[in-house]
């Protein structure tokens, strides 16, 4: 039995009222989860900010990569 039918299990067990709280219990940590993704994300995008415009981008070509002299 995995983890969610064990939580099936014990909340059929409970009255409506204290089920409705489990309920909203999932609720506020998928909310959270959410939270920290956006929070992460915004750093991410703040982090790459900082370095727009320092690097040059130019198309990689792997066969000229291999014919370098010094890659070999």
């Amino acid at each position: 039995m995995n983890t969610a039918e064990k939580i099936f299990d014990e909340v059929k067990a409970l009255p409506e009222t204290e089920a409705r709280e489990v309920l909203d219990f999932v609720g506020h940590l998928k909310a959270k989860r959410d939270q920290k993704a956006v929070a992460q994300r915004e750093r991410a995008l703040a982090t790459l900010e900082k370095f727009r415009g320092r690097f040059k981008a130019e198309k990689f070509n792997r066969d000229e990569c291999h014919d370098r002299k010094n890659f070999h």
